[in-house]
């Protein structure tokens, strides 16, 4: 495997919770349509951060128009799939298992994972920070260790750590058994996190070795990229990051939640890139950003209600930055549902397009086929 100045290729996933309003983060402000569609929750002309002749950024994500305008962001524009589920717990289920059509038992990072450590000799090859395995890490036999808190995490008790495991399992059987059943969920919990004690001592120097001069925010998003820049920069073998940022489903008070969610997290991002670059440790990293499904089109009075086609994001010290696929039209008689935006392209192409052009991996059997990439890398692994 070719490597970036001598280290392996990371990827670092930035999981937006609740479904991220893709029109009013990358917004069509001089359509009729747009105006028209959305008189509590538009943004006008006046206030967009100028991207192109007809989009532009919300005024809260000027930090990430910054990456942007510096050649370091993809946009994905319309991303989804075929018959878009408007619920939140199947929505971020198929996002996870790349299974659209069936309940499917094993996350695509975990087979990511396994295939990056066949024999689970490193606990650390996958780290999740928050509370709560994500469904796209687990998998029957394989490791992928949770964080809460990285500062107290290697100072746990084994008890502790016992403890800490039996809930983050807890959440997971809770949320998971309706869905996939018992006998598939117990075998889960049978096999996952033998080596937590493990992945727990070595983090346990971790945040005594990290310093920094980058002062990031106090929120959940911003703490957990700093754990994963300290981690990252530790050089313990991670090769796939998971952090969680919620809030984003505004049914309502959306123009008050929505800049402040997009500040928190477009800074936490931007802080995290500069990170990166004083410990030389951004080259080897890409960052994937990506949300169950968009919003409606119609603001609903006081926000907007579930959708389709959203938008992820790429980015990365080599990605080529700009537009990926097509903006979605907004024109009455094109929306699907006669509501939504329709999706332009298969999120399984641009996890496969991480997964091949970045991870140097066969993204087949982990997206389960084959779907049109973009190419958003100026250096490719």
């Amino acid at each position: 495997m070719k490597k970036i100045n001598g280290h392996d290729p990371v990827v670092v996933v930035i999981q937006l919770t609740g479904g991220l309003d893709f029109m009013n983060t990358i917004i069509p402000h001089t359509s009729d349509y747009y105006r028209d569609a959305r008189p509590t929750v538009g943004i006008s002309s006046n206030d967009v951060l100028p991207l192109n002749d007809s989009l532009g950024w919300h005024p809260a994500t000027s930090a990430l128009k910054e990456l942007y305008d510096n050649g370091n962001v993809a946009v994905v524009q319309g991303i989804g799939y075929e018959n878009s589920s408007r619920s939140h717990f199947r929505a971020m289920d198929i996002w996870h298992t790349c299974e659209p059509t069936k309940i499917a038992t094993e996350g695509w990072l975990a087979r990511v994972t396994r295939d990056l450590d066949p024999s689970g000799l490193n606990p650390l090859t996958a780290v999740s920070f928050g509370r709560g395995l994500p469904r796209a890490l687990a998998a029957p036999g394989v490791t992928a260790t949770s964080v809460g808190d990285l500062d107290n995490f290697g100072l746990m008790t084994k008890v502790s750590v016992e403890q800490e495991r039996a809930q983050d399992l807890d959440i997971f059987k809770r949320m998971y058994t309706p869905g996939v059943g018992t006998g598939i969920v117990h075998d889960y919990l049978a096999q996952t996190g033998r080596d937590v004690l493990r992945g727990a001592d070595m983090l346990k120097d971790v945040p005594s070795q990290y310093t920094s001069t980058i002062e990031y925010s106090d929120n959940s998003i911003a703490k957990a990229l700093r754990d994963v820049a300290r981690v990252h920069t530790a050089r313990l073998g991670t090769r796939v990051f998971y952090t969680q940022h919620g809030g984003y489903d505004y049914h309502a008070l959306q123009p008050e939640t929505h800049p402040r969610l997009l500040t928190e997290l477009t800074e936490a991002i931007s802080d995290f890139m500069a990170d990166l670059r004083e410990h030389d440790a951004a080259e080897e990293v890409t960052v994937l950003v990506f949300t169950e499904f968009g919003r409606r089109v119609k603001d609903n009075g006081s926000g907007t209600d579930h959708g389709s086609g959203g938008g992820a994001y790429i980015i990365g010290e080599h990605v080529s930055g700009g537009l990926y696929a097509e903006y979605p039209s907004i024109k009455p008689n094109d929306l699907l549902y006669g509501e939504d935006l329709q999706h332009q392209i298969d999120f399984r192409g641009i996890y496969g397009t991480v997964l091949e052009q970045w991870m140097a991996m066969d993204p087949t059997h982990i997206v389960g086929g084959q779907f049109e990439q973009i190419r958003p890398y100026s250096l490719s692994v």
